[in-house]
């Protein structure tokens, strides 16, 4: 897991995009992430542009938003599937926006881990 979040969004999504553009093709969305708490922030991963980004802020029109608190965000990222359904039966993650996209929303964290 990357030391912060702000990391993880800001060099380690953007080189896992740049290394492996052709990953992004099947998801093919907008994904805004809020997280909350002292290293939370926004950022935009743009998997429809050629090449994909991940950017700090909000821009274009997200399919799919996220909002969950930096710690639980870094939950998410370590433990998986089962990790991101245990958080959100919890309430602690919330999604919006296309359902569909946050099963392919694992595959996209995963590449910056």
């Amino acid at each position: 897991m990357p030391t912060t979040v702000k990391e993880f969004f800001d060099k380690r999504v953007p080189e896992a995009l740049a290394a492996n553009p052709g990953r992004t093709k099947d998801v093919a969305a907008i994904y805004l992430f809020k997280i909350s708490g002292d290293e939370g922030g926004t950022w935009t991963a743009d998997l429809q542009v050629t090449p994909p980004v991940c950017t700090p802020g909000a821009t274009g029109e997200p399919g799919c938003t996220i909002e969950v608190s930096d710690q639980d965000f870094c939950a998410l990222v370590d433990g998986g599937a089962q990790a991101a359904m245990q958080i959100l039966l919890a309430g602690r993650l919330k999604v919006t926006g296309n359902p569909a996209l946050i099963a392919k929303l694992m595959s996209v964290l995963q590449m910056g881990s």
